[in-house]
């Protein structure tokens, strides 16, 4: 009597992921554009808040000040009042100060290139190769961190924007000192405006743009 093989069932390799699972998740392709939108919503709003410029050079306002203490007391009370003025002024100058040293302006443009296109919107499953060497996350990181001391301590980028900012700071403290607040409307303005040079206009972009980074960081990372 012949035995009979009994029939070979077809076998699934339960342990191969799924198409679907194994994929990575795309880049988005807006991320830069939605961040770019973000920024530029924050400063559309802080350019809202502005106080014209008629009330910031009016000549019959000026006035020298009594003391260092009186001095100090007006630079607070005009930056509360004046402050989107202000810091439209120190980016005004650090702009042109930016745009007079082309130079400059190109290694800093690259550097910040260099961090959203290596680091910050590179999928983790497109690792960096330059030279024909395989390079990991934390080697990029490295990488872009020693680009950035090169070229803010040990180019002109880091002398020139400091230069700037000293400069357009020197200018807002003159103009707080000599501008006497008597004739501004401060009820209106908050008591903590005054917390921080750069809080109320910068946090606010600073948040919106973390906030919509968030969410493509961790799209780009998975």
């Amino acid at each position: 009597m012949s035995s009979q093989s009994p029939p070979v069932l077809p076998v699934t390799d339960l342990q191969q992921p799924p198409a679907a699972a194994a994929s990575q998740p795309p880049l988005p392709p807006h991320a830069l554009r939605a961040i770019l939108n973000s920024i530029t919503e924050s400063v559309r709003n802080g350019f809202a808040q502005r106080r014209p410029f008629s009330e910031l050079i009016d000549r019959s306002a000026f006035s020298k000040p009594e003391s260092i203490s009186d001095a100090t007391t007006r630079i607070r009370k005009n930056y509360s009042y004046f402050r989107i003025n202000y810091l439209t002024t120190i980016f005004v100058i650090l702009a042109f100060s930016l745009l007079s040293h082309p130079f400059s302006l190109l290694l800093l443009l690259g550097l910040v290139c260099s961090w959203l296109f290596l680091f910050l919107f590179r999928a983790s499953d497109q690792p960096l190769v330059l030279f024909g060497r395989t390079f990991s996350d934390r080697e990029t990181l490295g990488i872009l961190i020693v680009l950035s001391i090169f070229v803010v301590f040990l180019t002109s980028v880091g002398s020139l924007i400091i230069s700037a900012l000293l400069v357009g700071v020197g200018i807002v403290c003159a103009h707080g000192a000599f501008r006497a607040p008597e004739d501004l409307f401060l009820d209106d303005v908050p008591e903590n405006a005054n917390t921080s040079f750069l809080s109320s206009f910068i946090g606010s972009a600073a948040s919106n743009v973390v906030s919509s980074a968030a969410p493509i960081v961790a799209a780009a990372r998975v």
